[in-house]
């Protein structure tokens, strides 16, 4: 049986949702920088500004629409680039505004983003991206990365002082992420070595240690907060519990890490990339008896938030896809077909764009994501099938 992932004709439907997403993309541009976050018309949303996650996601999939000949990427790519370097820079503390025009922390979880979308926007010959690049590198080895823990700090107040007494997996996990895409754009394996340290402690070590549900939470010398946010469970970045959409995301930066050139690759990568996602899928799916993944479960692996997001399954088919190639295992090309079963049925909407979250009936929802404020998942799920 000939797999999708080699198939013309489910290629070329790839191809046509990248460029739907992209072209809806193009109605969230502001004239004086950033990015509107729209409603599910396409509509920008009254009294949201630009948010700095969003713009260097916007960079990112720009450059993969770039990357594969989309019409009116370039703009986008262009658009979101200025932006970064000129709305959302910090000119007297250095850095980056996480929402310009006011006195909002400087997240980590938003500055990897921007390494992100330099390493990314470099990878397509962006005339910004090298500079960019260089700032980014800067900022995380003086501010953001601590050697003594091999791992990034969470967030500050905007002078960069009052460094928050918390350390979290969502923001160390897109570091990996960054950090892989910045040892690519360089060639210095000093990225990719502190990717994998991070990836150590995080899945070799914790997740390891709780039967593949990722801890999120940690105190400040990384010990574990299972209880961090129980009254919190939906809380957009940070909920209670263990979160299957990231177990998929971090087993295909392990999987990244694995394959890449600048690290010896240890054997735990492998396996603790096929452990996350089967915990996640094999495990979850329909955990409530409703078809999907809810957002979080607790420790005993019960559904605790039941509430479906688009992001999960764009994270599951990408995993799906780098283990088929990785493994060759059918499993895989099983759970990568049942997943755009699913988001074709579920997510994606007659124009192409995505659903960012469904209610209790399977339609349109809205209490953590409403509208169609991002297409880094929804894009990454569509490209990655591509590219592995």
């Amino acid at each position: 049986m000939t797999s999708w992932l080699d198939t013309p004709a489910h290629r070329t439907w790839l191809q046509r949702g990248l460029a739907d997403v992209l072209t809806f993309a193009l109605g969230s541009v502001r004239a004086d920088g950033g990015f509107h976050y729209l409603d599910a018309e396409g509509r920008p949303v009254p009294g949201r500004g630009p948010e700095l996650f969003l713009t260097a996601r916007m960079a990112y999939v720009a450059a993969l629409g770039v990357r594969h000949g989309v019409p009116g990427s370039g703009e986008l790519l262009d658009h979101a680039m200025s932006s970064l370097s000129g709305l959302h820079a910090d000119p007297v503390h250095g850095g980056w505004l996480s929402e310009p025009g006011t006195e909002t922390r400087k997240m980590t979880y938003d500055h990897v983003h921007v390494g992100m979308a330099a390493a990314t926007a470099a990878s397509v010959g962006h005339p910004g991206a090298s500079a960019l690049l260089e700032q980014v590198a800067e900022v995380v080895d003086t501010r953001l990365w601590d050697a003594s823990t091999e791992t990034l700090r969470e967030s500050f107040a905007p002078d960069w002082s009052d460094p928050e007494d918390y350390r979290g997996a969502n923001a160390n996990m897109h570091g990996l992420e960054a950090m892989l895409a910045m040892g690519d754009a360089t060639g210095d394996a000093v990225w990719h070595r502190r990717g994998l340290a991070i990836a150590d402690r995080l899945v070799n070590a914790a997740a390891r240690e709780h039967g593949w549900l990722l801890p999120e939470h940690f105190t400040s010398d990384w010990r574990v907060l299972l209880d961090y946010n129980r009254d919190e469970p939906l809380h957009p970045f940070r909920p209670y519990g263990a979160t299957f959409g990231h177990s998929l995301e971090w087993a295909r930066f392990l999987l990244l890490l694995d394959a890449s050139p600048l690290v010896e690759s240890p054997s735990w990568l492998v396996e603790g990339a096929e452990q996350l996602t089967r915990r996640a899928l094999d495990g979850g799916w329909g955990l409530d008896g409703r078809p999907g993944l809810v957002y979080t479960v607790d420790w005993d692996g019960t559904p605790v938030a039941d509430v479906r997001l688009h992001w999960p399954v764009c994270e599951g088919i990408q995993t799906s896809a780098v283990l088929l190639r990785r493994t060759g295992d059918p499993h895989w090309e099983a759970w990568y077909r049942r997943l755009w079963d699913h988001a074709a049925r579920y997510f994606v909407d007659e124009r192409g764009t995505w659903r960012n979250e469904l209610d209790d009936a399977m339609a349109e929802g809205g209490r953590i994501w409403p509208g169609r404020p991002d297409v880094y998942h929804c894009g990454g799920a569509l490209v990655t099938p591509l590219e592995a």
